[in-house]
């Protein structure tokens, strides 16, 4: 995709600044504008910085990133709307930086005080540097016109970065540097390899011993992305117990784009899981390109992983135990109760014996003699 501009970077003031600046405010700005990391500080009331793709014309065309794809050596013009949503004048820096994935998976972009190596070293400002510092008072706008130029060495596949907006704050104490960026995303032409993997996925059983029945498992796993190409995720969890029988129902979910020769550590938990002793957790995820233009799109295989868990049944070891301790206790008394009986045979049987000799004794004794 190509976009060009004749246009330079002009102050749009009173009745389209106006305009322009309210219809920034209705559309989701920050939704198209990405945190930059953790070193940003929340905005006063009295500071705000906005940015938004726009057309050759000026206006906001309802992009929320910039994407563009091409073939080494070439460039990309496009234009980028500035805006003051505070209360004062403030002084702006725009720049372009580099992409990367944070741990948990989100899109973050490098520190203000790094320096760019990749897609942040290919844009270049009206001005012909790789940054453009300008003033706007309150409530006003600029259009910068960008170009990025890609490399003739540069590699296939998805590379990604921001165009950031920052203005520093100088605090009585600290100085705060507030920025605001949109995602940018160049793809170079060439062999294309779309790929994620499953590094490692693991499980534990969490749930109350006496609900058999509603337990949950927890389920960390580690995504990578080995590829050239940037690419979010369906995921279908779910999991068996004996006999492939399902032990839970599947759920779904997503996770964020992943960035070429990224990783992310996520979490899933999966609920209403019985305690059936074997449990064999799995995971299926879906990968696409988080792309609106049907030619970013490439077909991706999916990808699965499992494991297993042991659930101890507490329950029902707690009924079992429960029911082998009376069988055990009815055995013992039976058997009891047979040797008592046993042994009331044996000592009725000895009396019996024993009268009976007694009386033989007796009649011998009372016997005549004989004459």
């Amino acid at each position: 995709m190509q976009f060009s501009t004749t246009r330079s970077g002009r102050r749009i003031r009173h009745t389209f600044g106006a305009f322009f600046f309210a219809l920034a405010l209705v559309l989701p700005v920050v939704a198209g504008a990405l945190p930059a990391r953790a070193d940003d500080a929340p905005a006063a009331a009295s500071v705000g910085v906005a940015t938004r793709p726009a057309g050759a014309d000026g206006r906001p065309d309802g992009r929320t990133r910039f994407a563009y794809a091409a073939d080494p050596g070439q460039s990309v013009t496009d234009q980028v709307l500035v805006g003051n949503t505070g209360t004062q004048r403030q002084d702006f820096t725009v720049y372009a930086t580099d992409a990367y994935n944070a741990t948990s998976g989100e899109f973050s972009l490098l520190a203000t005080a790094e320096t760019p190596q990749a897609l942040g070293t290919w844009v270049r400002f009206e001005n012909g540097q790789d940054r453009i510092q300008f003033s706007l008072e309150p409530q006003e706008l600029r259009l910068l016109s960008f170009t990025v130029a890609f490399p003739a060495d540069a590699t296939p596949g998805d590379h990604a970065g921001g165009i950031v907006a920052s203005v520093t704050d100088e605090g009585q104490q600290v100085s705060l540097d507030r920025r605001v960026a949109t995602a940018l995303f160049a793809r170079v032409s060439g062999d294309l390899q779309p790929r994620l993997t499953l590094a490692s996925f693991d499980a534990t059983y969490q749930g109350d011993w006496w609900n058999p029945f509603g337990g949950t498992l927890k389920v960390l796993y580690t995504v990578d992305n080995p590829g050239n190409v940037a690419l979010a995720a369906n995921v279908s969890m779910g999991a068996v117990t004996w006999f492939g029988i399902p032990a839970a129902d599947t759920q779904g979910g997503a996770i964020p784009v992943l960035l070429p020769g990224n990783s992310a550590t996520y979490e899933f938990d999966l609920v209403g899981v019985g305690q059936w002793g074997y449990l064999n957790p799995a995971a299926k995820l879906i990968p696409f390109v988080d792309a609106q233009d049907a030619a970013m799109q490439v077909a991706v295989a999916p990808v699965t992983r499992d494991t297993v868990v042991v659930a101890v049944p507490w329950m029902l070891l707690i009924a079992a135990a429960v029911v082998a301790a009376i069988v055990l206790l009815l055995r013992w008394r039976r058997r009891r109760d047979e040797a008592r009986a046993q042994e009331w045979i044996a000592y009725t049987e000895q009396q019996a014996a024993a009268a009976a000799e007694a009386r033989v004794h007796a009649a011998t004794a009372t016997a005549p003699a004989d004459s």
